[in-house]
């Protein structure tokens, strides 16, 4: 029996919202920058695509050679669940892998006892006035267990991240950022669309 129109056409747009599904559940994910803990590599507005397969694990090998995937590496913008509340998503940069010992010492990350080769970090304070924010000046040693990874914010003198609430483990990784699909001043009415727009911002890689 031939397909009435209305049928196909139902039938295509199921299809498109199966594979739109799949595509937001397992490869790609739209994510908003909510607060200020990661300026300047990403601002208040900006909304992100992340890569949710580069960092799922394969279960064959046949898998491991066809998909684009590895491990996390120091330095990776990563969307994760919050270990306090996993129904929140955060974004925060991989500073320490499993089995590193890290510390801050005025304000400079050290890694296995080596000061960390750092241009992601900003600090909006010297480390002899920030009183207020003791973490962001000394902390440490500590040494980041299996499977687990010291988060920090690229605004480190505001930045709720590992310092705070420890450490993440591997199952709350959720994919690594990849660019800057839009950006918008918050908070402004669509009126100022074209002028509060960051359009050098759009389509730039997060690094």
């Amino acid at each position: 029996m031939k397909k009435t129109v209305f049928r196909e056409y139902f039938e295509s747009l199921v299809i498109a919202v199966i594979l739109a599904l799949f595509v937001r559940t397992w490869v790609f994910q739209a994510f908003q920058i909510p607060t200020g803990s990661m300026e300047n590599t990403l601002l208040v507005g900006d909304h992100v695509i992340v890569n949710k397969m580069i960092f799922a694990p394969a279960m064959t090998g046949f898998e491991r050679a066809i998909l684009p995937g590895r491990e996390i590496r120091r330095g990776d913008v990563i969307v994760h669940k919050f270990p306090q509340d996993p129904e929140r998503d955060f974004i925060k940069r991989v500073i320490g892998l499993p089995g590193d010992r890290l510390e801050l010492h005025e304000k400079k990350v050290y890694i296995n006892g080596k000061p960390l080769d750092d241009p992601w970090g900003q600090y909006l304070m010297p480390a002899g006035m920030d009183v207020q924010n003791p973490k962001s000046i000394e902390y440490g040693p500590v040494t980041v267990p299996s499977d687990q990874y010291f988060m920090m914010g690229d605004n480190r003198d505001n930045s709720e991240d590992s310092r705070y609430w420890g450490f993440l483990p591997r199952s709350y990784v959720k994919g690594k950022a990849l660019f800057i699909y839009f950006s918008f001043e918050e908070g402004q009415p669509l009126s100022k669309f074209f002028s509060d727009t960051h359009w050098n911002r759009i389509l730039a890689r997060v690094r």
